[in-house]
């Protein structure tokens, strides 16, 4: 059969005349219907390959679905989420889905734009990744498009969530620190600025994780926590100001990754070694941390994993709108490096 004129779009007439088949049969094999035999199936799959076809976006779109799911990720400089977004993007790559990427740039109004802007384009889901919204504007957007919200505790009825225990994780870095023999352990949090949803945030959750651990190992009036924000400035800004400290901690525990990058840079210019002079911990376990010459302990929260269950997620509450809502939360592992040893000798005790 002769393929269609150049420079005119493959249809899915040009499908079905090179297959030999009726349009309808090719229909029920883009939809993965009932009705279309093996044999069907390969005759259709082998004419789209060989014709380049691509089912039109808007078409779809007026019949109701368009295949896309719009991945918000607040902060693309953090090397976590590109680990959540690689499970995502793993989970549906045997699918008709195709992921759709926008920056919330840390803020309400930007992720507000973002958010509008995929439901206005009519995807078909959203998996919204540490977002900053209220939970009532969260709740809106999940009424209008299927959504599943990555790294923000407390369940709704409207959308699914997928978290880390990060009580947990916190207790896990204070936990290992304290069996090196630290005492004097910092922790540098991200300031949430908008205390009704502070309950929610993963940042609140580890510093609270991180004031129940000292309290639980006899240190409560060794807690020492820093509110900076969780980028590598704020890291920066948090080791800057415990350095300064007349009696410095031995350890430091960074909320996230991207903030022992800032810490790291600071105790080196200082003229302190890691892990001799002091001890530093992340969270996250991102490729910065595996990078050799860093070695940073670090709580891995499985980025990816996290990704493979928000991609799971969306995809059954586009299946089924009034499904009840489902919250996944996964256990942290600590990765022990070598920027954590044991204190100073002077330092201990």
């Amino acid at each position: 059969m002769e393929p269609p004129a150049p420079g005119r779009r493959v249809t899915i007439v040009d499908v079905a005349r090179h297959a030999q088949v009726s349009t309808t049969a090719v229909s029920k094999v883009l939809r993965n219907a009932y009705g279309a035999s093996p044999e069907m199936r390969a005759k259709v799959r082998r004419a789209i390959d060989e014709l380049g076809y691509r089912p039109h976006a808007g078409a779809r779109a007026l019949r109701g679905q368009t295949y896309t799911i719009g991945v918000m990720l607040p902060d693309i400089r953090n090397p976590f989420f590109p680990e959540v977004l690689d499970g995502v993007t793993q989970t549906l790559q045997d699918t008709e889905y195709q992921v759709l990427l926008g920056p919330g740039c840390n803020g309400e109004k930007a992720e507000a734009r973002v958010t509008e802007a995929m439901i206005d384009r009519g995807m078909d889901g959203l998996v919204l990744v540490a977002p900053v919204s209220s939970r009532t504007r969260l709740e809106r957007v999940a009424a209008a498009v299927p959504t599943v919200v990555v790294g923000r505790h407390g369940a709704s009825g409207l959308y699914d969530t997928v978290v880390n225990d990060d009580i947990e994780g916190a207790a896990l870095v204070v936990g290992h620190l304290v069996g090196l023999g630290h005492r004097r352990i910092a922790h540098i949090e991200h300031h949430e600025t908008d205390p009704t949803r502070l309950a929610e945030m993963p940042n609140a959750r580890r510093a609270d994780g991180y004031r129940q651990a000292m309290r639980a190992h006899g240190l409560a009036e060794e807690i020492d926590v820093v509110s900076t924000s969780y980028t590598q400035r704020g890291g920066r800004l948090g080791a800057e100001q415990l350095l300064g400290r007349a009696l410095r901690p031995t350890a430091v525990f960074a909320g996230a990754d991207v903030v022992a990058m800032g810490a790291l840079e600071v105790i080196a210019e200082a003229g302190l070694s890691v892990p001799g002079g002091i001890s530093v911990a992340g969270y996250d376990n991102t490729t910065f941390a595996a990078f050799g010459p860093v070695s940073l302990t670090s709580v891995d929260q499985a980025g990816v994993e996290i990704g493979r269950n928000a991609a799971r997620l969306v995809q059954e509450r586009i299946d089924d709108r009034h499904k009840p809502s489902v919250q996944v939360s996964l256990a942290p592992t600590l990765v022990p490096r070598r920027t954590t040893a044991r204190p100073p000798e002077e330092a201990a005790g």
